[in-house]
């Protein structure tokens, strides 16, 4: 006599907590001093791109895919230094700032959030998403001529990330997005400050170019993931959400 069995049917598994592996960790060049980076057992990501490349979306994604998994999460980005962010703000607003002024007002503002809120949240072991990094202040800078070893000496504090992804977007779609978002082009953003066009749409065009092409560079150097921006929101989260997986697994 013969029964047939059939397997019991496999309860759907949970979404799967990827618990950080400690990975050595190394700053750019002299780094911070007094830091034990063994003691860092959290994992820094950084996304990078233009105004108008998606990037605040595709952070809040991943850090509602992270949450949502059970990791601690942190954000930093550029000008939310308690220290400079408001004195740089204004600052910017008279548009006479010097190149080197400016360049060093915005390490301020990264080392300043380098001490106080990126170290202590990998320290107690968070996961920090930062909104542009050392990348954006280098592309800026390079295309308005300072030296490439002077920012690498400038930027030595900065500590290596895990992952960088940089959303690559053409400046077609940058500045239809901008004018989308705000009805206006930002003066910087623009690069008025170069004196590329009087045309401040001409300008943004150019200069965004400009900015690609530096990150380009910099891709080489560094080892950043380059994200095709011109893709649908979804696309572009469902690879991100990959690679931070791939990231968090230190696959």
């Amino acid at each position: 006599m013969t029964t047939n069995s059939r397997p019991a049917a496999r309860k759907p598994s949970p979404s799967r907590i990827v618990v950080p592996l400690r990975t050595a960790r190394r700053f750019y060049g002299h780094g911070m001093p007094n830091v034990n980076l063994n003691r860092l057992a959290g994992r820094l990501i950084v996304v990078e791109g233009a105004d108008g490349s998606g990037r605040s979306t595709q952070i809040a994604r991943i850090v509602a895919w992270l949450e949502g998994n059970g990791h601690a999460t942190a954000q930093v980005g550029l000008k939310r230094s308690t220290l400079v962010s408001e004195e740089l703000e204004l600052a910017k607003k008279g548009n006479i700032l010097s190149r080197a002024t400016l360049s060093l007002f915005y390490a301020t503002d990264f080392a300043d959030q380098l001490e106080n809120s990126i170290l202590p949240a990998l320290k107690a072991g968070f996961v920090v998403l930062a909104d542009r990094y050392i990348y954006t202040l280098m592309a800026r800078d390079l295309v308005r001529g300072m030296d490439m070893h002077w920012l690498q000496n400038l930027y030595g504090i900065a500590l290596v990330p895990d992952a960088v992804f940089y959303l690559k977007v053409s400046p077609e779609t940058l500045v239809q997005r901008n004018f989308a978002k705000d009805f206006a082009l930002d003066y910087w953003e623009s690069g008025m400050d170069l004196g590329l066009s009087r045309d401040m749409f001409d300008s943004f065009i150019r200069y965004q170019a400009m900015i690609a092409g530096q990150f380009h560079r910099l891709q080489t150097t560094y080892g950043f993931h380059i994200i095709d921006g011109d893709r649908p929101p979804d696309e572009i989260s469902h690879e991100l959400q990959k690679k931070t997986e791939a990231v968090l697994a230190a696959r």
